[in-house]
Parts: structure tokens; sequence; C-alpha cells
């Protein structure tokens, strides 16, 4: 219950919130929701679903000053993070929990937004949580076999950053303006094993290691264990000091390593915001596993802003019900947990581009993606 209730407030306590009748969003089962709210470029929405015992999934959405100098000058705009955690929550949650505030930092030494300004706020953000593992890794080796994929995206002076590492995904919804036809652009390099030009990258970067990739149940894998190349967390795969005991046999490699198995380092892809820009989509794999680049835009045009990202949550896990041959209002009735057999947690964070940069100084927002994670009785 206290777990919960501290999820609630997250969800609640915004420095500055707008108005909207779901202003801490709603929940329906495992299903949370935000069906609109205002950014300072205009609409957004946000859904999460939960498939795991305790969400792994952590998102946000920032909106207003992006620097920690209150100078006028300084950055304005919008941030979006999405966060897709692995072997628990505690990575995912930790990410969510700074790695904004390092952005704002470094933006504010800086006094703009830029890629390098992104990735020291990812590079900061790992080693936040590396001192954690090192921390506890002799009571709680556990720790260091946590790790989480993050996606930010942050839209400031008519410029869309996007940073990954892992396999999230953002795209982008363009409109033609002669036609009205919609199309997508990913705009986010994935890392993940099952892509060919990643597993010749872990390849080139670990000629020593000829089972760097691994393929096992049809499923390429780091060295038979995960499928994502690059991610925050996941120290046992970066520093061999915690790839020994107490940590768990099954953790444990064989051969040594002297270098990072797995990286921190973000793709950074920079976008000048044009006329036929009109939304970005930013979810979790667990979206995309159900649903291409053009039909999730195609679905965001075609359909009411309000509600968006929850319509695109439920989409995906009807086609999740369909592969296993069973009805949506079936998969709807499987507990956390077991949940996590059918479909993963799933992350959708829709934001339209209406406003422009000349128009800025909206509401200023701060808003986190919740969940259930009520603790299961023993």
């Amino acid at each position: 219950m206290l777990s919960a209730l501290m999820n609630f407030l997250n969800a609640c306590l915004w420095p500055h919130s707008d108005s909207a009748s779901d202003s801490c969003g709603r929940q329906e089962g495992l299903l949370w929701y935000r069906d609109s709210g205002h950014h300072v470029f205009g609409d957004f929405s946000m859904a999460v679903v939960q498939a795991n015992s305790l969400l792994e999934d952590q998102s946000q959405l920032e909106s207003g000053p992006l620097s920690s100098h209150h100078h006028s000058s300084g950055p304005y705009g919008t941030f979006l993070g999405v966060y897709d955690g692995h072997g628990g929550p505690e990575t995912s949650r930790f990410i969510n929990d700074h790695i904004f505030h390092h952005l704002k930092r470094f933006a504010g030494e800086q006094q703009c937004m830029s890629q390098e300004v992104i990735k020291k706020a990812f590079q900061a953000t790992e080693e936040g949580f590396l001192s954690i593992v090192t921390n506890q890794f002799q009571t709680r080796p556990q720790i260091a076999t946590v790790g989480s994929c993050c996606l930010v995206c942050v839209i400031c002076d008519g410029t869309l950053y996007v940073a990954n590492a892992g396999d999230s995904r953002a795209v982008l919804g363009q409109v033609t303006k002669a036609t009205g036809d919609v199309h997508a652009t990913q705009l986010s390099a994935e890392h993940n094993a099952s892509i060919e030009s990643v597993r010749r990258e872990l390849q080139a970067l670990h000629p020593d290691h000829p089972d760097i990739v691994v393929q096992r149940h049809n499923v390429w894998r780091v060295k038979g264990i995960i499928q994502v190349s690059r991610s925050i967390g996941d120290v046992y795969l970066k520093r061999s000091e915690f790839n020994k005991e107490p940590l768990y046999a099954k953790f444990r490699l064989r051969a040594p390593f002297s270098r990072p198995l797995l990286s921190a380092e973000p793709s950074v892809t920079v976008h000048r915001l044009e006329e036929e820009d009109k939304f970005i989509i930013c979810a979790s794999d667990g979206l995309w596993e159900h649903m291409s680049n053009q039909e999730a835009v195609e679905m965001v045009q075609n359909h009411p802003r309000n509600g968006i990202a929850k319509r695109l949550v439920k989409v995906a896990l009807q086609e999740a019900a369909k592969k296993r041959e069973m009805r949506y209002s079936d998969l709807k009735k499987i507990e956390r947990g077991v949940r996590r057999h059918f479909h993963d947690d799933i992350t959708v964070i829709v934001v339209f581009l209406d406003a422009k940069t000349s128009e800025l100084r909206g509401p200023v927002v701060s808003v986190r993606g919740a969940g259930v994670n009520i603790p299961k009785k023993a």
C-alpha cells in the first residue's frame, strides 16, 4: 500500500501543473494513462501498462526551463524520457530521478542545449548508478545485474534531439501539406543484437571475444545473456570486479574481460523541426513488438488526440492477445507477473508540435508515468 501511495504522490507532486481533468492520471486495472495535457509546444498524451510483477518501465515529461540556472535566456522547451528496465525496476527508477536534473545542470553550465549536454547527462546518470552498485554489491549483489534502456527526446529552440541507449524508439509523424498523408521517420538508432549491424559493431569492438554474440532459441544475445548492447546499469557486464562472487553463478562469465561488453553511450540524432513535423511517439519496445512505425503514426493522425497514447497501448494489447489466440477481455484478467508471458511493460508518450518557437512560455509541467506496483502478498 505504501508503494502505491508513493507512486500516486510521485505522479501528482508537480512544481506547476496544468489543469487537465486527469491531472494525476487514471488507473484502469494494470493500465495507467494521462489522456491529455499541455506542454510548451502543444498537447501530449501518456499511457503505461504493467506486465511484470514490479513495473520496470519508467517515464517522464518535463516542460519549461531546461536549465538549472534560471536565466531568461537559458534553454526552454520539452524533455521526454522513456526508461525500459530489465532485471528489476531499480535502474529505470534511478534514471527517472536523476537524468533530467543532470541535463539541467549541464545545460545551465553551457547556457544552451546540445548533443554534448545530453551525452554528459547519460554519463553522469551511469556513474551515479555505478556508485550505488559499488556500495551495495557485497550485501545485494543482484543490483549489478539490473539495467535499463534509456530514450530521451529534447525539443528546444526549433530542434529535436533524440538520444537512445537500448531498443526503445522515437518516431516522428510528418504530414505532407498537399496530400494530408502522414509518414513515419524513425529518429532513434536501436542497439539490439537482433540487428545485424549491431552484431558487427560488437564483433569489431571485441575481437578477443568470439562469443560476444550468441544465438540461442533463435534469439541473438550479447554473451548469450542480454539482447541490448547499450544501457544504463548492467554493471556486471561492464566492470569485471562485479562479475565475481558474491554475484550468483548464473550471471558470472567464464572468460574474463578487460573492457566493458556493454556501453552507456547513447546514439544521438539532431533534427531541425519543419512545418511538416506534427508529433513524436516515444515508446518502449513493448509497443513496437506489435505495431510498425507507419501503423502508429497513422493511428495518431487519424484519431482524436485525447487519449491517443492509451489507444496505441490498447491496440498493442489486442495484437498481443490475437497472437496467443485469446480475447483481449481475457488478457486483461491476467495478473501482472503472469502477464509478462503475453506482453512486456509498455510505455507510450505522444507529443504534438503545435506552437512555434517564438510562441514559447507555455505551462511548466512535470509528469511521471505511474503504475500499480502494489507488492504481492507473501
